[in-house]
């Protein structure tokens, strides 16, 4: 992707003397070196995440490769340093987050799905310090499906009934579509808008349970999750979390007139964009009437739910589209009101080879004087025309002579007031890199070596890059091409769109004049304006809270007296984690101190120690942390399943069958098959200031508060502890949930000897404020609360006094405290077995044959990768993905046979 010094390339329709924008101009000079001052103060980094593979079970790792780049340059990015990558649930809590190091926007790790971890719809998300500034709209945000078939193999699906209010009616299936009759549901409704309910029922001989949503007054959207514990026939009890969705109004339905409005007099494009309750475009027709009743045209969207039309609306006029949905339901939209005067900015993108734009304008804005009509990507301007006083201007652009991706046209005034604005997409075969993959055959036996060479080359010009490649049988990890996420889709559509891009990869399958007008009915009605034109041009500019980060830090302030900041201080900072390191520096007049350029891995303990040439006594130091990045709602509603073990059947069967072979021969321990065993003689630990009433550290788990700090959230830490769940920020017993025949309440939180209410939430509490964390399970330790105590209990013990490591007492030489900040992830390697025994009777059945995130390509633009076949025949999938040092992008797919 060049960063090309983009000028004007025009074939005029019509004879009217464009002509190239001077910097010496006036007034638009001012606002072409207003967008430039701010494209180069606030630049944009982009995201994609090469996964792989498209969907996991627990016992997967999820190995991933970062590409990060500079909007600046379209090439890799320079910027950060750090990047932050997280797993959220559906309850839109981060159950993991792990820090990477980059080196020119390149970088990888991993996450390991424990056996516990709950099945259902998660979100992987990936940003830097940098893009906070943008908000979330911007971050990597891709939704994962995991399932659990160890303690989750129970299917569910619901259907909904509108009567007085709202049921639903949910069906419980074992594996291979068995219901389950006659079997005990307990449950408890959470709505998001915070009504909550309890009930338990039996299913019936379908397998079915009905349970009320909602009693009266139905809203329109009803959204929510069901926590439902079901009791099977052997005592056995599966939790199942089961999302609620459902619309009155089954579709949403909008109008998007081209360019921003409707104008009197003149033909109109208008967008038509139809979304069903599942987040999903669904494809409608209709018929445009005017106020008499009269049909004006037709219209039908063509692809997801997207389509287009032409009107002209006459002066004095209203319209509305008449829709008739397929339960026979007529329903009427208002179209927007239709202006008497303005301009109509219009485009066709359905050439291969130019867009086609056309500016209008009424008789009576013609004395308005020359437009001007800018195209940008990010600030960087790649198209600039003045459109002359005439009612209608016809220009033709040659897309070789525009970058890959989104495009924003702005038709602006005389005096920069923006007028008009239209979104179009580019494809531009220069920006990407050719991929080709060869082999000494097209077919191999099962556990054949393979060797494979891949070649690289941009603009017939062989430059070096950074490539990852995965390669998965396709007959076992089935591929969704069209609903891929991929470097093209991540870079050049989803990073500059709000919002959900319902298969995103349909895009660029081809180039076809039916996918132009499909990602042109894309840019018609999901086009947001990206920058704030009347603030650029008034100078009000946006303030960054967050820097760019370039190493990890550790920074704070150096309290005195009555807390008042401590001058010219010094502060020590060592570790004997990982070998020796020490170093010094002084604090600022404010008191602050900051140690950069660090570089240290998660685990990692430091001893921070303030002093003063003057003795001064109470001296306390307090290191600063950077707020955790929220979490809200996911804007990919339209990827989730409602039950993800069915929607994944095939895989999880070969999956099941891979990790028992593992577990058979030794060589994978699941967490859920541990015994309990207690360990005589362990070492209590000291834990201060609690209110355990059994006595401070008597407990069956105690974690401290270095321990705690080593996770995102209590929630994530509380994980790590044996015999208990956490789901949807409470905890509950393992072996109350396994007794219990109803419903099980959480585990009573106890905060500071204070005991909370039953709704209360582990996400209110910050890691950095807990000294201690005491888990109660057994009967010996929960007897003392009665029947309070009855499904567990948790004693929160908040730093305060001496046990606060962010304020501490001293002693006469200076003040310490020890602590563990976050740190960045070991990097694992994919391991690759080598078959040197081609007769073993040990079966290799991986889901992931090979996995390598840093191939980089030699000077001549080749790389070799080397690898065995599985026991698995099929048809091999190679996947490659990459970027070059100018930031050219590739992807390629290659099989072969495997007999």
């Amino acid at each position: 992707m060049k960063n090309r010094p983009y000028l004007l390339s025009l074939l005029l329709l019509v004879s009217i003397g464009l002509t190239a924008f001077k910097t010496t101009e006036d007034p638009i000079a001012r606002l072409m070196k207003a967008l430039q001052e701010f494209s180069a103060k606030y630049p944009q980094e982009k995201i994609h995440l090469h996964l792989d593979k498209p969907y996991y079970t627990t016992g997967d790792y999820i190995w991933f490769k970062a590409y990060v780049t500079d909007s600046r340059t379209n090439g890799p990015s320079n910027l950060s340093n750090v990047l932050y990558v997280e797993l959220i649930n559906e309850q839109d809590v981060v159950t993991e987050q792990v820090m990477v190091p980059m080196i020119d926007g390149i970088t990888w790790g991993d996450f390991k799905l424990s056996d516990t971890l709950a099945q259902g719809n998660y979100r992987l998300r990936a940003y830097t310090q940098w893009m906070r500034n943008i908000g979330p709209d911007y971050f990597f945000d891709k939704t994962l499906k995991i399932a659990n078939t160890t303690i989750d193999y129970i299917s569910a699906t619901t259907s909904y009934e509108v009567s007085q209010g709202l049921i639903s009616t949910i069906r419980f299936t074992k594996p291979g579509a068995e219901a389950v009759v006659d079997s005990k549901v307990s449950y408890e409704l959470v709505l998001n808008n915070g009504t909550k309910s309890k009930g338990q029922g039996t299913t019936n001989q379908n397998g079915e349970l009905n349970v009320p949503i909602i009693k009266q007054n139905l809203p329109n959207n009803v959204t929510g999750h069901l926590q439902a514990t079901i009791t099977l026939a052997n005592k056995e009890q599966v939790r199942k979390t089961i999302p609620i969705r459902f619309a009155v109004t089954n579709l949403d339905v909008q109008f998007f007139p081209e360019g921003g409005n409707l104008i009197q007099g003149f033909p109109n494009k208008i967008g038509i964009k139809a979304v069903n309750a599942n987040g999903k475009g669904e494809d409608i027709s209709g018929v445009i009437i005017d106020a008499d009743g009269t049909e004006v045209t037709q219209f039908e969207t063509s692809h997801l739910g997207m389509g287009h039309f032409s009107l002209s609306p006459m002066p004095d006029k209203t319209y509305r589209a008449k829709l008739t949905l397929k339960d026979g339901a007529i329903r009427f939209i208002d179209l927007p009101k239709a202006l008497p005067t303005g301009y109509v900015l219009t485009l066709s993108n359905i050439d291969t080879a130019n867009l086609s734009i056309k500016v209008l304008r009424t008789q009576n804005n013609t004395e308005q004087g020359e437009l001007h009509l800018l195209g940008q990507q990010h600030g960087n301007v790649c198209f600039s025309a003045k459109i002359p006083t005439r009612n209608l201007v016809a220009l033709s652009v040659p897309k070789q002579s525009l970058p890959s991706g989104v495009i924003t046209f702005t038709l602006f005034s005389s005096e920069n007031k923006p007028l008009a604005e239209r979104l179009a997409f580019v494809n531009n075969s220069s920006d990407h890199i050719k991929l080709h993959v060869s082999s000494a055959q097209s077919e191999f036996k099962k556990r054949e070596p393979v060797s494979l060479t891949i070649s690289t080359k941009s603009d017939s010009t062989t430059l070096q890059g950074s490539f990852s490649v995965s390669i998965t049988n396709q007959d076992v990890v089935i591929p969704d091409d069209d609903n891929e996420t991929n470097i093209l889709t991540s870079f050049f559509l989803s990073s500059d769109l709000k919002g959900y891009i319902e298969k995103p990869n349909y895009y660029f399958q081809g180039n076809d004049v039916k996918r132009l007008e499909a990602i042109d009915n894309l840019m018609l009605t999901q086009g947001w304006r990206k920058i704030n034109w009347e603030n650029l041009i008034d100078n009000k500019l946006p303030k960054s809270t967050f820097e760019p980060e370039n190493s990890l830090q550790i920074r704070g302030t150096l309290f005195g007296k009555n807390n008042a900041p401590v001058a010219n201080g010094k502060i020590s900072l060592f570790s004997s984690t990982n070998g020796v390191f020490a170093n010094s520096t002084m604090t600022d007049e404010n008191g602050k101190f900051v140690f950069d350029e660090l570089d240290f891995n998660d685990s990692t303990r430091f001893t921070l120690q303030g002093s003063k040439e003057k003795k001064q006594n109470s001296l306390k130091v307090k290191w600063e942390t950077v707020p955790p990045q929220s979490v809200g709602a996911t804007k990919n509603l339209g990827d989730f399943e409602a039950d993800v073990h069915q929607s994944l059947k095939g895989y999880l069967e070969n999956a099941e069958a891979y990790f028992s072979d593992l577990a058979k021969n030794g060589m994978l321990n699941r967490t859920i098959t541990l015994k309990e065993v207690a360990i005589s003689g362990e070492k209590k630990k000291k834990v201060e200031n609690s209110a355990n009433l059994n006595g401070p550290g008597s407990a069956d788990a105690v974690l401290m508060g270095d321990e705690i700090m080593t996770s995102v959230t209590l929630s994530q830490a509380l994980t790590k502890v044996m015999g208990i769940k956490v789901t949807g920020g409470q905890a509950y017993s393992i072996q109350a949930l396994a007794s219990s025949m109803g419903v099980v309440a959480p585990m009573k939180i106890v905060v500071d000897g204070q005991m909370m209410s039953e709704n209360f939430s582990l996400a209110t509490l910050s890691t950095a404020d807990i000294a201690s964390v005491e888990v109660l399970r057994s009967p010996n330790y929960l007897v003392i609360y009665g029947i309070a105590g009855g499904g567990g209990v948790i004693v929160i013990t908040t730093k305060r006094g001496g046990s606060d490591v962010s304020t501490f007492t001293t002693d006469e030489n200076g003040s310490k405290i020890t602590y563990q900040p976050k740190g960045y992830q070991v990097a694992r390697e994919f391991y690759v077995p080598k078959f040197d025994n081609m007769s073993s009777e040990k079966l290799d059945l991986r889901p992931l044959v090979y996995w390598k995130p840093n191939s980089i390509s030699g000077p001549d633009g080749k790389f070799t990768i080397d690898f065995n076949n599985t026991d698995q025949a099929g048809t091999y999938r190679v996947l490659v993905e990459g970027m070059d040092i100018k930031g050219n992008l590739g992807r390629k797919i290659f099989t072969y046979k495997v007999q």
